[in-house]
């Protein structure tokens, strides 16, 4: 009876361990993408982008990707009609460079 408890023991420390392991491998991968560079926005992040690019008053643009620690919003038309290459702050959304597109 004592090995059978032991084993026991041992098959859920085991079952336990492959849990966390899962747990831990699963996370750092949510983390690298979360900060990959080249990553498009999740749903969440474009509604904010979307919200800060019309408060700017830009009424469409490209192509949105995460890159160098910001994002980087390509082919924004603005009020004036002009197309711009547009950078946005990771921490809350706002313009930190808005250069015209001369592509």
């Amino acid at each position: 009876m004592g090995a059978f408890v032991n084993n026991s023991r041992k098959g859920v420390f085991m079952r336990r361990s492959t849990i966390a392991a899962a747990f831990v491998a699963a996370t750092s991968l949510v983390a690298s993408v979360a900060l990959a560079d080249g990553r498009p926005p999740t749903a969440e992040e474009t509604s904010a982008i979307s919200a800060a690019l019309t408060k700017e008053g830009f009424t469409k643009w490209g192509k949105v990707e995460f890159d160098d620690g910001k994002w980087e919003v390509d082919n924004a038309i603005g009020a004036d009609g002009k197309q711009y290459d547009v950078d946005l702050s990771a921490k809350d959304f706002t313009v930190i460079k808005k250069e015209i597109d001369h592509d």
